[in-house]
């Protein structure tokens, strides 16, 4: 699979490091944010990204709503895949995230980094975006 870039957005140093680790191993280029502020300056300097995993806690009292609203206020930003994964388990929060449009939202101790991944390079698959 060609490179694809993905933003993670996660507050936790030790996980941020797994999760790019993981990334880097299925031949991803990870960019890394620990706020929404940073994910949307992530966004902004480094052009086009591929997806998103996004986090529900974030640093600075934000959540991964709070950068989903920012997101989906910039057309060219609007459409990217995000994959939500937090340890939040609240109902309400994970359906207000399918109505912004992600499209998965993982229970952190429920799925394993390499899950998630397989999940993702599927998307890829399936919307041809790895041809």
């Amino acid at each position: 699979m060609p490179d694809k870039r993905i933003l993670v957005v996660e507050d936790e140093s030790s996980l941020r490091k797994a999760i790019s680790v993981s990334l880097r191993k299925h031949q991803y280029e990870v960019l890394m944010a620990t706020s929404a502020d940073e994910a949307i300056n992530a966004l902004s300097a480094n052009g086009h990204v591929d997806a998103i995993w996004l986090d529900h806690y974030l640093l600075n009292n934000e959540t991964g709503l709070d950068f989903l609203k920012k997101m989906k206020t910039q057309d060219s930003w609007k459409n990217i895949p995000v994959f939500v994964v937090s340890n939040s388990v609240d109902d309400t929060k994970v359906s207000s995230y399918y109505v912004m449009g992600i499209e998965k939202y993982y229970i952190k101790a429920e799925n394993s980094l390499d899950t998630i991944i397989v999940d993702i390079n599927n998307h890829f698959k399936k919307d041809g975006i790895n041809e």
